[in-house]
């Protein structure tokens, strides 16, 4: 049985409530029936953080419950795109493929994407650029709400990362980071970046601030986005107020105590610093 949380829209940070209900299978359809307006998470990053790379959800169930996001696999086999309804595995030696429907998935958040805004950006010269404009973007929309973001065109540099897939006992994130992940640098690449927001609030369920994947626009190559050099591109970005979590079910995660401050691990998880 599969734990889940739900989230209803937020309002305020400081009245957020959780209920938690027992779910066997996915939530909703292709979009219809479905809310499109919720933000759908597997586990916590704090989970994947500590070593739990059990997948708990398989990605047919996963494209049910939104068609844009990010994510990863089992046994922390590579990095997750999902777009268009398609899900991609970034692998370790950068190349990009397609993702049966049994695979299973221990961390992903998805949405149905429906743009709320358009921009288009030209001179972004890094990613802290970027999150600047993004930040910016964002004051007065929905400060205590998601963002879902695909920013399609062309990157004068573009660098991610991989992971090799790890076996069992599996060790923490950072300390696989330390040996297994592998580097690329691109230059004048077309492509779409995936990102999401979390707002600070979120910081003890997924990583606050700006998330970032790529992948290339023949869809052979991908990953985490460390850095990038913006040429001409269109921003698109949906605004989410909707939460819905699941939680694994397994004796690693229910044995973790999710108390531990892993700020500093997140960052270093996301940045490379």
């Amino acid at each position: 049985m599969r734990k889940k949380l739900v989230l209803a829209p937020i309002m305020m940070a400081a009245v957020l409530s959780f209920t938690a209900c027992a779910s066997s299978g996915s939530t909703g359809g292709s979009g219809e029936g479905a809310d499109r307006e919720v933000l759908f998470q597997v586990s916590l990053l704090q989970g994947l953080t500590f070593g739990d790379y059990h997948g708990s959800i398989t990605a047919g169930e996963l494209k049910q419950n939104g068609d844009t996001g990010l994510g990863t696999f089992d046994g922390l086999d590579g990095e997750m795109i999902v777009l268009d309804g398609v899900v991609y595995k970034a692998k370790s030696d950068g190349l990009v493929e397609k993702v049966s429907d049994d695979e299973t998935i221990p961390f992903s958040n998805v949405t149905f994407f429906d743009e709320d805004e358009n921009v288009t950006l030209e001179g972004i010269t890094d990613i802290d650029a970027l999150k600047e404009l993004l930040n910016e973007k964002l004051e007065g929309k929905l400060p205590n709400g998601f963002c879902v973001i695909r920013i399609d065109g062309k990157f004068k540099e573009m660098n991610v990362r991989s992971e090799y897939k790890q076996n069992e006992p599996y060790k923490p994130l950072a300390k696989v980071l330390e040996t297994d992940q592998t580097f690329f640098d691109y230059s004048d690449i077309e492509g779409t970046v995936v990102g999401l927001y979390c707002p600070p609030y979120m910081d003890k369920l997924n990583a606050a601030g700006w998330h970032l994947h790529f992948i290339s626009k023949d869809r052979e190559k991908g990953g985490h986005v460390l850095g990038l050099n913006i040429d001409k591109a269109d921003l698109a970005l949906d605004y989410t107020q909707g939460f819905e979590m699941k939680l694994p079910d397994n004796e690693m995660f229910d044995g973790f105590d999710l108390t531990i401050d892993q700020s500093e691990d997140i960052k270093e998880v996301e940045t490379g610093e």
